[in-house]
């Protein structure tokens, strides 16, 4: 998908998604980019960074992706060239968060907004930036409070079920936590950058929104670490549990072995092939039982007395 729109007389925000190489060159092919920037973009794959040039910056942002036919978080690389009137986005992954900022600005009528005391803030690439990026880490929190819901109810069927399909709802939620605070960690320097950057820009004019942007990944972050702790103490109760299922089912085999010891001991001695006492006596074989049975009923009485029943 490709789109582009023109914001006042300069600005023009130019978003693609999921492109082929040869479209990504003919997008970028007017400007004046570097090599290596433009090489970036074509491959993918690359860390969070930000490169700043005299006429452009070049930032690599990572946002996570639900899948849901997988139940898992995917990595939707953003890959962003911002110039004082132009704004090149490219993602892997379609969004409906960014849909809406691009048809908000499609309205003419929303070139401008007002804030306090009705001071007129101009809009500009700077500032549509953060707009996207402060739409994604507001998204990444609704993430967190339903991962804490789902992790509240995981916690209930530990205790409440029996199924060890558990473990894989587990893992699964894990892996997800991890790869969203493995994703958002190494882009805390990155948000720090863009601010200097930004600052550097427009001077000083877009300070306080990067500020904010910092404060929220780092609750974010803040947030992930709290929910991976979470997960860990319900996959501990859930191993503990099944240790507990596990030790049980052993103990009631190894009663039921100990109970049938003395009636195997007895029995081995009249299966060898010699001559032995009482060995033709019929009645021989109820006294054996009653007496293998009087046995394994004093085992009873003894293990329940040492409190192992």
């Amino acid at each position: 998908m490709l789109r582009e729109l023109k914001i006042g007389k300069n600005l023009r925000w130019i978003d693609a998604v999921d492109l082929n190489k040869d479209e990504i060159l003919r997008i970028l092919e007017p400007y004046d980019f570097h090599e290596l920037d433009i090489e970036a973009s074509l491959e993918g794959n690359q860390k969070a960074r930000i490169d700043v040039y005299d006429n452009y910056s070049f930032l690599v942002f990572h946002f996570p992706k639900y899948n849901t036919i997988r139940k898992i978080y995917e990595l939707n690389e953003y890959n962003i060239f911002l110039g004082r009137d132009f704004l090149i986005t490219f993602r892997d992954f379609h969004g409906n968060h960014i849909d809406s900022i691009f048809d908000y600005y499609k309205d003419q009528k929303n070139l401008t907004e007002l804030v306090e005391d009705d001071e007129e803030i101009k809009v500009t690439t700077g500032y549509i930036l953060y707009e996207i990026i402060q739409t994604m880490l507001e998204k990444m929190f609704r993430v967190a409070r339903i991962n804490n819901k789902e992790i509240k109810a995981l916690e209930l069927k530990v205790f409440e079920s029996d199924d060890y399909n558990l473990v894989r709802d587990i893992m699964m939620k894990k892996r997800n936590i991890i790869l969203i605070k493995n994703m958002f960690k190494p882009q805390v320097s990155l948000f720090k950058q863009l601010e200097f950057v930004i600052n550097k820009m427009y001077e000083g004019e877009m300070e306080v929104y990067f500020e904010d942007l910092e404060d929220k990944l780092d609750q974010i972050l803040s947030d992930m670490n709290m929910l991976q702790e979470y997960i860990d103490s319900v996959e501990d109760a859930f191993k503990t549990m099944l240790d507990i299922k596990t030790n049980s089912i052993i103990k009631l085999l190894t009663i039921f072995s100990a109970f049938m010891l003395p009636l195997t001991l007895i029995t081995s001695f009249y299966g060898m092939n010699i001559d032995l006492p009482f060995q033709k006596e019929s009645y021989f074989v109820y006294l054996l039982l009653i007496m293998g049975c009087l046995i394994m009923v004093l085992a009873y009485f003894y293990l329940k007395k040492k409190g192992r029943f």
